[in-house]
């Protein structure tokens, strides 16, 4: 047995474990925890699965951006938590672990015992990468074979912002989303906020730009721009904009109206909606990446922020 299968086994005992202790443990602080050195450890399953794309992705919102979220959380919850929490009855926890139980029986069968051969379009999506000039083949999937599934994400993530605003008070609506943050302006964290975001600028943009021919893409890349305009946001070096500013609404739409301008046009010019014309087919995947890059990471930077709180002018 090699020592990499070894590191596999340890690591994947390690996950099944963390999973099981993050459902378990009664505490929702702890869970979030949990949840978050699970979210990272999944990554580096990916990357032993030679997904280096997802692998990013799950590292930077399942162990990162969404763990402070659900962090956030677990803050505003643990003062009521304790007495407001009712254990559920012993029926209810079993059928729960009965129902968890036949579900990963079910999947661990689909995945095991799949017809001979299995069904895939992969040779078909290998055969026609060439078409769009992009050399990394999650790319290609998600930009053109799965186009149309890739532009309602970024719809979801558009009415999940809509959601979020919506929760604000009636006198607070159209002001600045979360509490304005204040830091030692001689301390780390403004050192910090002060040092990191340049270098975390270049590092999203060139994972935009690096995910035409590998691991990366505007996701990624948007998710790193979220947390660098979160850290300068922490340090009180610049506070979160009005929901209501005018430019702030155009960059959450500019992703996803870019991708729709594009999908009309292959509806128009070309033989389908979001057919993109070979000779242009690169350059219009790029220009989409870019708008979602800037839609991303303000989407993930204001869901974090949270609902209205404050007006304007405070």
């Amino acid at each position: 047995m090699s020592i990499a299968t070894v590191f596999e086994i340890a690591l994947a005992v390690v996950v099944l474990g963390l999973a099981i202790w993050t459902i378990a443990v009664p505490d929702t602080y702890s869970a979030t925890v949990g949840f978050i050195a699970y979210g990272l450890l999944v990554a580096l399953i990916w990357v032993r699965l030679d997904a280096v794309d997802v692998a990013l992705t799950e590292a930077a919102i399942g162990g990162g951006l969404g763990g402070v979220v659900l962090l956030g959380a677990a803050a505003r919850l643990r003062g009521t938590e304790a007495m407001t929490m009712e254990r559920p009855s012993l029926i209810v926890r079993l059928s729960a672990a009965a129902l968890s139980a036949s579900i990963a029986a079910a999947l661990a069968v689909a995945i095991l015992l799949p017809p001979n051969p299995a069904p895939t379009l992969a040779p078909d999506v290998v055969s026609n990468a060439g078409a769009t000039g992009m050399a990394n083949p999650v790319t290609n999937v998600l930009m053109a074979f799965r186009a149309m599934d890739t532009m309602l994400e970024k719809v979801v993530l558009l009415l999940a912002i809509v959601g979020v605003w919506s929760l604000a008070s009636d006198q607070a609506w159209g002001g600045r989303p979360g509490p304005r943050h204040q830091a030692d302006p001689n301390g780390v964290l403004a050192f910090l906020a002060r040092l990191l975001p340049p270098a975390g600028i270049v590092v999203g943009i060139y994972i935009l730009w690096t995910g035409a021919d590998h691991p990366g893409g505007a996701f990624q890349g948007g998710a790193v721009l979220a947390s660098m305009w979160l850290l300068v946001i922490m340090a009180g070096l610049v506070d979160t904009p009005p929901v209501r500013s005018r430019w702030l609404r155009l960059v959450l739409v500019a992703g996803p109206g870019l991708f729709l301008v594009v999908g009309l046009g292959g509806l128009c010019f070309g033989s389908a909606f979001l057919a993109y014309p070979a000779a242009f087919a690169k350059p219009l995947i790029l220009s989409i990446e870019a708008a979602m890059l800037l839609t991303i990471a303000t989407t993930l930077g204001l869901l974090l922020a949270g609902a209205p709180e404050r007006s304007a002018e405070r």
